[in-house]
């Protein structure tokens, strides 16, 4: 689901920008850009709006994945799609396995694809960090990546050009 099509939907534009900002994959590197260049909100009200949507799904990914990936593992499917996603995130969450907290923060702040809350959330579970800690270095990773996109977006680099030209 893009922004557009949440438009179309009539939501208002601050709920259009919080879950733009909580999907995975476009998280706040998607919602900052939207809020900016689309509904030309000020830089601190779509960083604010991008940091609330993108935060929400952290504390139900960091309590309830052990639970949910347990259930959904009896499927075979599931099972083959959930070892996948977590070798993956194992893969690439070395620099969480290696610093703990320091890591999930570097982490979570790079603003690229696979490096966000989702998969800092995902990679915080596996690597066994408690949810205190975890919450915590997420947020502050959140938030350096929310200013480093806010910063990207002020000077007219943003991925909602890319999909205004595509």
């Amino acid at each position: 689901m893009s922004p557009e099509d949440l438009i179309n939907l009539g939501l208002a534009k601050e709920l259009v920008v919080i879950i733009t900002s909580a999907l995975p994959i476009l998280e706040l590197r998607g919602g900052i850009p939207v809020a900016m260049t689309l509904f030309d909100f000020s830089w601190y009200y779509a960083f604010l709006l991008a940091v609330i949507g993108n935060m929400l799904p952290v504390p139900f990914i960091l309590l309830f994945l052990d639970a949910a990936a347990r259930l959904l593992s009896k499927v075979r499917f599931f099972d083959r799609m959930l070892n996948w996603l977590f070798e993956r995130t194992r893969r690439r969450g070395k620099i969480i396995q290696k610093y703990k907290r320091v890591g999930l923060i570097l982490f979570v702040a790079i603003p690229l694809p696979v490096t966000g809350a989702w998969t800092g959330s995902l990679a915080a579970v596996l690597f066994g960090i408690k949810f205190k800690h975890a919450f915590l270095s997420i947020l502050a990773g959140v938030l350096i990546a929310g200013v480093i996109v806010t910063c990207l977006t002020c000077f007219g680099l943003s991925i909602v050009g890319m999909w205004q030209q595509g």
